[in-house]
């Protein structure tokens, strides 16, 4: 048996091109424009101005969340799937440690109203993320969003899908 060299390694080959991760989480980014006036009314409907501030700092969150893990994913993958892999897994547990600490800066602050708060910061990251699954590709052909265009006799249109 022969010593296999770092090209056999599929862990150490380095992604080519753009990240997918980057552009799906700019793309959330921009579909968090209209979740805003949703989370401000409806927060401030229920627990006043405290509620609509608390509800876009959690938004704003939750915005910061996605592009950070989109950014360690697309830095990461450059270097090798192994450390893209470990970037995701441990990034992650990051992530929800400097979510942790964003919420304890803040929590005796006077304009805060922790129910909103926590409620935004879930039902938001559930909602984008939700939300986004009808625009991602599920394909190796198109990496990231759905291409948008003319349909071709092989692979019908995202409207006609929808």
């Amino acid at each position: 048996m022969s010593a296999g060299t770092d090209a056999d390694n599929a862990l150490l080959v380095a992604l080519e091109g753009p990240a997918p991760a980057m552009e799906i989480a700019l793309d959330l980014v921009k579909r968090s424009g209209w979740a805003l006036p949703v989370v401000l009314f409806g927060c401030a409907a229920f627990w006043g101005l405290d509620g609509a501030l608390s509800g876009a700092y959690a938004l704003g969150i939750v915005v910061v969340n996605f592009l950070l893990a989109a950014w360690l994913l697309q830095v990461t993958g450059r270097i090798s799937f192994a450390a893209m892999a470990g970037a995701a897994l441990f990034g992650y547990v990051l992530r929800l440690g400097l979510i942790f600490l964003a919420v304890m800066l803040v929590r005796d602050a006077s304009w805060v109203s922790l129910v909103p708060l926590g409620l935004t910061l879930i039902a938001t990251h559930l909602g984008l993320l939700f939300w986004e699954l009808r625009y991602v590709s599920g394909s190796f052909a198109y990496p990231g969003l759905k291409p948008k265009g003319r349909a071709t006799p092989s692979t019908p249109s995202i409207e006609s899908a929808a």
